[in-house]
Order: C-alpha cells, then structure tokens, then sequence
C-alpha cells in the first residue's frame, strides 16, 4: 500500500495532496470465499451504513454460508434484509458452487470474467471482491459512485465523470489503481464526510 501511495503522489501531485489530508490508508484486506462475495453483493447500490446493517442482520440469523443460503426460505432472506432481488442473487451464489480457491491464481480479468457469470454479480461486484479478497493491486471499479464522486472533486472535474470516463483517467494509475481508488475512497470520507466503502 505504502509503495503504491508514494508512486501515485510522485505521478500525481494531487494525490500527494490527498494523502496529506488523509493520512496513513487502511488496508481493508478481507478473507476470501463465499462469504465475501455475499457481502459484495449486500454493499450493492446501498449506503455503507444500510449494508453493514443488512450484514449484521444476516450474521444474526445465520445466513452466511453457502450451506445457509441454500437451505434457506425466500421469507428467511427477506425477514434478513434482502430486497426481493438480493435474494434471487444470492440463491444464484449459492447455486453456482464456485471454486474460489482456484480464483487466487487466475489473472484478475478471468476472475472478473467467473465472476460475472453469476446471476447479480455484475462487473463492480467482481473488481470489489478482486481488490479487498484477492488483494489485487492494479483493479479499479469506475462504477462506484463513491470514487465518481472523490475523482470529480480531487481533479476538480464539471461533472462527476461517468464509469467510462473514469476508467479511462485511471489507466494512468496502473499498476496501482487499487491503491489509487483506496485514495479516493478515503478522501471521498474527508470531503464528503461519508463513508465510500465498507
């Protein structure tokens, strides 16, 4: 992290800038697996707090698990939190029967590619898990709106740059975008004054 960081400011002043205001960056790595990427797919299209609170909830009821998921009812999920879709992609999950130790030694691009042949795991979901679970360093999610919204105000953009766009600025962050969007993401919380990811 600490490698990534001094390279992305001494290509980027505005970076080093970013870095000053936010000090030493969390290396937030979680465990791979099942788990992780259920968590992935709660942290979809909601707040930080409403998916740590759905999370908590499934914790409590013991939903977790592949296993879990697959015994569970429809009302068992939705009296969790799970939207009506979320438990459609989370039965999806748990049917898919996934090998995700194989996923640690596949290049991130075949990992993305698995991965988005699962029923709700589009390509966000894929980069996310590829960056906390497999520690992939050089992954971006230019979907996520939290880092559209970091770039447009670190870069002092018009407009908050659309997926495409920022995919595109982030390439010239390679081989650290993971590292680059740690950045943004923390500093999304000093500008902002919210958390950009669980």
């Amino acid at each position: 992290m600490d490698e990534g960081a001094a390279w992305l400011a001494e290509q980027d002043p505005r970076f080093a800038m970013a870095l000053a205001q936010c000090g030493p960056l969390p290396l937030r790595r979680k465990p791979d697996g099942f788990g992780q990427l259920l968590s992935a797919i709660v942290s979809q299209q909601v707040s930080v707090a409403s998916a740590n609170a759905i999370w908590q909830r499934l914790i409590a009821a013991r939903l977790t698990t592949q296993a879990e998921i697959l015994a569970a009812t429809e009302d068992d999920l939705r009296a969790a939190g799970l939207s009506r879709q979320k438990v459609r992609y989370a039965c999806a999950l748990a049917q898919e029967d996934i090998d995700f130790d194989a996923l640690r030694d596949m290049p991130t691009d075949r990992v993305i590619k698995a991965l988005t042949q699962v029923t709700g795991v589009g390509v966000w979901t894929a980069e996310i898990y590829a960056m906390f679970s497999l520690g992939r360093a050089d992954v971006f999610a230019p979907g996520d709106l939290a880092l559209q919204e970091a770039a447009k105000a670190l870069f002092d953009l018009p407009d908050r740059p659309k997926e495409r766009e920022l995919r595109q600025l982030a390439e010239a962050w390679s081989p650290w975008r993971s590292v680059a969007a740690r950045i943004l993401w923390a500093y999304y919380h000093i500008a902002k004054d919210r958390e950009g990811i669980r």
